[in-house]
């Protein structure tokens, strides 16, 4: 398990707080929670525009956007709508879904409630969409008796069965650009999959092993879900192949799920110590991050569905439960920290214990010199006869040459 939080300056920042969170010098967690409401969750999230639902009493469920604190809610529920949620986000345009006239209709809105498209294609009796990449939309349609994965772009007209040959239902979760992710049922047991625009496409990422399989986010060439093998289910992580699959469930995990990825990092849920605890991955097992543990006790529980980064912060979009009192919807805001330019960025501004900053400044130098003075590991840039070589544990002629270049060269434009 990560302890990392131990060090976390932690905070929940209330409806009336204003902050910068494009820019996070240290992880906090912020309530979403809109004032008024029985219960929130936030689903989905781009730039500083964060995406979900929340019920006021003797309400419905309403479709909304945040942008950054709890008392900028913006309700999305079309004029006419017994209820609506959120699913994805990209750009200006949410995904989701609307009821009116009795029938669940997969949704798109650019920001606003007048903007609603409503996406139920015809001889649909229910339907739902569940992300977009801010062009195309997918989800699922019910049309002539079975559940239909569901690729759009942007009208109901525009709709296309992505329903593998002989899958008995089938939805889609996630899209980036033109590929897609889901589930569909074969042969009685349900497979994570991709398409790539059309239900020919269709490639089945269940793993060896694996009894069944979700894909649900995409991002950056990777794909996340879960799969139930060895009597429990597994955040999961591929890269476009059933062999590519990578368990992310931390030690002592009882079950977890990936819901989305960015591409670098995971987020979902794990089950540990009996709690249901938001959980940030960076591509293996041994890299959980436990999110939950940012939360005051007053939190029973927590999942994460979206991470993005916005700036040089890392958001993270999910919700936390208070035991009678329901969901809330809650943002994790993480530093993201540039990556060094190159070797010789062995520091930040005002030299160690500070990280690189993807900057060369004089605090570098000052730093690698006192370093190697010292024989300090900080000055281990390299290995015997320099790069490619890695860092070996010694301090060498190797690595002040190889500084020293590094250093000249600066940081590519």
């Amino acid at each position: 398990m990560d302890t990392r939080h131990n060090r976390f300056v932690l905070a929940v920042l209330s409806a009336a707080c204003v902050t910068p969170l494009s820019r996070a010098d240290v992880p906090v967690a912020v309530s979403l929670h809109p004032p008024g409401a029985m219960f929130s969750t936030g689903r989905a999230g781009t730039g500083m525009l964060q995406a979900g639902e929340a019920y006021f009493r003797g309400d419905t469920l309403r479709a909304g956007l945040w942008r950054g604190i709890a008392g900028s809610w913006v309700d999305l529920n079309p004029a006419g709508a017994t209820g609506s949620g959120i699913f994805g986000a990209a750009g200006e345009q949410q995904a989701g879904w609307a009821t009116v006239g009795g029938i669940t209709r997969a949704s798109i809105w650019s920001s606003t409630r007048e903007s609603w498209i409503d996406l139920n294609p015809a001889g649909s009796v229910h339907s739902e969409a569940r992300g977009t990449d801010g062009v195309r939309q997918v989800g699922d349609a019910e049309v002539g008796g079975l559940i239909r994965a569901s690729l759009w772009t942007g009208t109901a007209a525009s709709w296309v069965d992505l329903n593998p040959a002989g899958s008995e239902a089938s939805a889609a979760y996630g899209i980036e650009g033109g590929e897609q992710v889901g589930r569909a049922f074969i042969a009685g047991s349900q497979h994570a999959g991709m398409w790539r625009g059309t239900a020919a496409s269709w490639t089945d990422l269940n793993p060896p092993g694996g009894v069944m399989s979700v894909a649900y986010g995409i991002g950056g060439g990777q794909q996340t879900g879960t799969v139930f093998i060895a009597g429990a289910f597994r955040a999961s992580l591929w890269t476009g192949t059933a062999e590519s699959w990578i368990d992310l469930s931390p030690a002592n995990a009882m079950d977890s799920i990936a819901y989305g990825t960015d591409g670098v990092r995971q987020v979902g849920y794990a089950v540990v110590d009996d709690r249901i605890r938001a959980s940030l991955w960076t591509g293996t097992s041994a890299s959980w991050v436990d999110l939950h543990a940012m939360l005051p006790a007053w939190y029973s529980s927590s999942m994460a569905y979206d991470v993005y980064s916005h700036g040089s912060a890392i958001f993270v979009i999910g919700s936390a439960n208070i035991i009678d009192l329901g969901d809330q919807a809650m943002m994790w805001v993480l530093p993201n920290p540039p990556a060094p330019c190159n070797l010789a960025d062995i520091t930040g501004i005002g030299g160690p214990p500070a990280a690189p900053d993807g900057l060369l400044t004089g605090d570098d130098f000052v730093a690698f010199i006192g370093a190697f003075a010292a024989d300090e590991p900080l000055a281990d840039v390299t290995g015997i006869g320099g790069p490619p070589a890695v860092p070996d544990g010694l301090i060498t002629g190797d690595d002040f040459v190889a500084f020293i270049a590094a250093f000249a060269a600066g940081c590519a434009p």
